[in-house]
């Protein structure tokens, strides 16, 4: 396959297709006989392949798939509908296969009829990921909002009936018990407070997000000592955000304090680090929606890790690896990021825990 020889003259890119090279999305223009007429700039770099080379050559013998994806841009020519070619696998000589996921579209140009996009499978599952969890957290803070909204007012009348009845009763012995209703229903209404706290409306305004890391990190030493070495490695390119810094605060220190307590858990043995760790993306897309910068923050700890029966659900509320965990920080963590546009994302295993805060840049 010669692919990377030199080409001859191609055809002249079709004026309506002129705005392809802005695309950040890899995209290759095909004729009827599926030999590629045009390539963006996005789609040069993902096969690495120039435009000089890749003009005028065949579009399918590029991939082991040949004949599945022989059959979907035939469908999409004849009938004009778009089709899509998962896990399709492009050759590079003398280098692994790149698994591409594989979109077929019909265009109304006669001399360019078919546009193809390719995405890596990389990406496509982590935005398949990110939605499933957007969607996810929706239905979550709905159901605990209306749960919290349905308890908090029994549970005040238990509390007041604990009171009432703690006034009647003869024998102070017979208090502890009075105290003991009491006590629980105070602790329920916290934990109810908690729950209810994430729909207050952000209040956005510039912020530095290392000043806002700052803070976190102070306050995680202080609270956890010597048993935790916090390290930095800021980007200084990165520009100020939009955003609520409370909000964000409490968001970074809840992952912080979460990495620090597992950590210190039980069986830890000696101190352990916390890196925070902030670059500048470019090109991004994040919660369905494209930038052209962002913000990627992340959160790296030496601790155990998560548990793999807990790993799929760690953002969810009330779910908890740690024993007396409430469940609710990291919770809390991602709907004050999601507020901001972001999402908060984990890859675990032993002795690196890492939980990358993504965030959209002005």
């Amino acid at each position: 396959m010669a692919r990377h020889a030199a080409a001859g003259p191609s055809q002249p890119r079709p004026a309506s297709l002129a705005g392809l090279d802005l695309l950040p999305t890899a995209v290759v223009v095909l004729d009827e006989a599926f030999v590629i007429r045009y390539v963006n700039p996005a789609a040069e770099s993902l096969l690495d392949t120039a435009m000089r080379a890749l003009a005028g050559q065949p579009f399918l013998p590029m991939f082991a798939e040949f004949s599945e994806l022989e059959q979907t841009v035939h469908e999409a020519l004849s009938t004009q509908w778009n089709y899509s070619a998962q896990n399709v696998n492009f050759l590079r000589p003398g280098r692994e296969p790149l698994q591409l996921g594989c979109f077929v579209t019909r265009t109304e140009s006669p001399d360019a009829p078919l546009l193809v996009e390719l995405r890596p499978i990389e990406q496509m599952l982590r935005i398949a990921r990110e939605e499933r969890l957007l969607s996810e957290q929706q239905v979550y803070r709905e159901l605990i909002r209306n749960l919290a909204h349905e308890i908090r007012n029994p549970l005040g009348g238990l509390r007041g009936s604990a009171q009432l009845l703690e006034r009647e009763l003869p024998e102070p012995r017979l208090r502890e018990y009075t105290q003991v209703i009491i006590k629980e229903a105070d602790r329920l209404q916290v934990l109810l407070d908690r729950l209810l706290t994430p729909h207050r409306t952000p209040k956005v305004g510039p912020l530095n997000i290392h000043e806002a890391l700052e803070r976190v990190r102070a306050i995680v030493q202080a609270e956890f000592g010597e048993r935790v070495e916090v390290l930095r490695d800021y980007d200084p390119s990165v520009p100020d955000l939009q955003g609520d810094m409370e909000q964000l605060i409490q968001a970074l220190l809840n992952v912080a304090r979460n990495a620090a307590q597992a950590i210190t858990g039980p069986g830890a043995e000696g101190a352990g680090t916390i890196l925070f760790r902030t670059r500048v993306l470019r090109q991004i897309t994040i919660a369905r929606q494209r930038y052209r910068l962002a913000l990627e923050l992340q959160v790296v700890d030496s601790g155990p890790g998560v548990p793999e029966q807990i790993r799929e659900r760690i953002f969810h509320p009330l779910v908890s690896g740690r024993e007396g965990g409430s469940g609710i920080g990291l919770s809390l963590a991602q709907t004050y990021v999601q507020y901001h546009g972001g999402v908060i994302e984990c890859e675990s295993r032993p002795a690196n825990t890492v939980f990358s805060i993504l965030l959209p840049l002005a």
